[in-house]
């Protein structure tokens, strides 16, 4: 499917098993989510600008390469929060931006209650959520970063439902998604299945 990468990678099927049991503690689970995230940031940086830089090393001096790119993360509270370390391991020097957003159990539809954003966006965003279910929490973040004036934006999520995928698809059909892993299908309730149930839940101890 174009602009939608799926990982395949041994690592992700054995890390996704552990991350979906319902026997995973709390504190398990949020160790899976950033492996996870780890595996699919690596992949989803794969094509960042470089400048040369000359630098020293204890021997010679050598032509090396850093990054060319002001980077901001914006994790979709609250769930999004589990991912953001794991990209910061990777990318330190990236900005951290907020968005809140909660679905409406009723109309299942997304409700803004929080953002934080700079006046001046940065060049690649990285849009943070777990799940991406049916997509429209999704839609939501992509439109506000869009609306930022972001000049590229990345979605990545650990788990995905085909619904959501083919909502974003449809409504921004210029965004790339990433994901560890495509389930079957949303359950009537609007669950992926088979899932990992509800990921903020689980990655803050909140269940019951």
């Amino acid at each position: 499917m174009q602009k939608v990468f799926e990982l395949d990678h041994p690592l992700v099927r054995h890390h996704l098993t552990h991350l979906r049991s319902k026997e995973t503690a709390p504190h398990i689970f949020r160790a899976q989510i950033r492996r996870l995230a780890i595996l699919l940031a690596a992949e989803a940086t794969r094509d960042l600008p470089l400048k040369p830089k000359t630098i020293e090393t204890p021997l010679v001096e050598m032509e090396g390469a850093v990054l060319d790119v002001r980077i901001g993360l914006v994790p979709i509270l609250r769930a999004g929060l589990g991912m953001t370390d794991a990209l910061l391991d990777l990318l330190p020097t990236a900005e951290v931006w907020h968005l809140g957003l909660t679905r409406d159990e009723a109309t299942l539809q997304p409700v803004e209650y929080y953002h934080k954003f700079s006046s001046n966006p940065p060049d690649l965003v990285f849009v943070l959520d777990p799940m991406l279910a049916t997509g429209g929490s999704a839609n939501a973040g992509i439109q506000r970063v869009k609306d930022w004036g972001a000049k590229e934006i990345h979605m990545l999520s650990i788990i995905a439902a085909p619904e959501g995928i083919a909502a974003v698809r449809k409504q921004h059909p210029d965004i790339s998604i990433y994901v560890c892993g495509i389930d079957e299908k949303l359950n009537d309730d609007a669950y992926i299945l088979p899932g990992l149930g509800d990921a903020g839940d689980r990655i803050f101890n909140t269940l019951g």
